[in-house]
């Protein structure tokens, strides 16, 4: 009987720690389920973060969906864009160079643009550059009629004229460089070929770039001879870095679609 007291007591007292083994893994296992539920939380907030991404892809979709758009009424705009111009000035009585959206409906109906209902949608969405309601014309006649913007070409696609080496800065595009270039575009249209061969025979060093005195001359023997405002609007975008040269590759390349 006394012998097996004490293993009695052992037996007790190591049960004891035995429990508490037991137990032990139990209370470690409770801080676990913060851990599940942050994790669920994450996954959780996975999609809701995806969702501003899909509306980015969607809306630069959007904007390249009017190219296509474009090209399909460059050429009647190009016939006919001092009338659409013109009726733009007119109900653009504040001049900041845009209108309202049914405004552009009219005038997209008095000239047989012959635009459906979306493409008319994708169009003045694009060309609501300040978030307002309205339609900026000017940078819609200047993305149509004016090539400002560097294209990607394609490998069958006849280069005729050269891209510059130096890549250009240009400066500012302004309602008035806008007009000018507007104003004098059917006039490069019927002489750039020959324009061009003249470009090149006053650029002896063939840097592609001529002084500014020399640019105005070869305007001149074309009978181009802008107002001083213009051609500082023209050399304000094509010599944004004040160095008494333009680059005649450029200038040309705006017409030339």
């Amino acid at each position: 009987m006394p012998s097996s007291t004490p293993s009695a007591a052992r037996s007790a007292t190591s049960t004891k720690p035995a429990t508490h083994a037991v137990q032990e893994p139990r209370m470690s296992s409770k801080p676990e389920h913060p851990k599940t539920s942050s994790s669920l939380v994450v996954q959780k907030s996975i999609p809701a973060s995806s969702r501003p991404q899909t509306t980015k892809t969607t809306c630069s979709a959007h904007s390249l969906n009017c190219e296509p758009i474009e090209n399909k009424i460059r050429k009647n705009i190009q016939h006919s864009w001092t009338g659409i111009l013109k009726v733009c000035q007119e109900k653009d009585v504040s001049e900041r160079g845009e209108i309202s959206v049914s405004d552009f409906l009219d005038i997209a109906e008095k000239f047989s643009l012959d635009l459906s209902e979306g493409e008319i949608n994708q169009i003045t969405t694009k060309y609501d550059l300040k978030k307002n309601g309205r339609f900026a014309y000017y940078d819609f006649l200047q993305s149509c009629v004016l090539l400002l913007k560097a294209r990607e070409s394609s490998l069958l696609q006849r280069v005729l004229i050269q891209k510059p080496k130096e890549l250009m800065s240009p400066g500012p595009q302004t309602t008035s460089f806008f007009s000018v270039m507007l104003r004098i575009q059917p006039q490069i249209l019927r002489c750039w070929r020959s324009m061009k061969r003249t470009f090149r025979s006053y650029d002896e060093s063939h840097t592609g770039l001529l002084h500014i005195a020399d640019f105005k001359q070869v305007l001149h023997e074309y009978s181009i001879n802008p107002t001083e405002e213009e051609l500082f609007n023209i050399f304000e975008y094509y010599d944004k870095n004040l160095s008494s040269k333009i680059s005649y590759n450029d200038f040309l390349r705006a017409f030339i679609q």
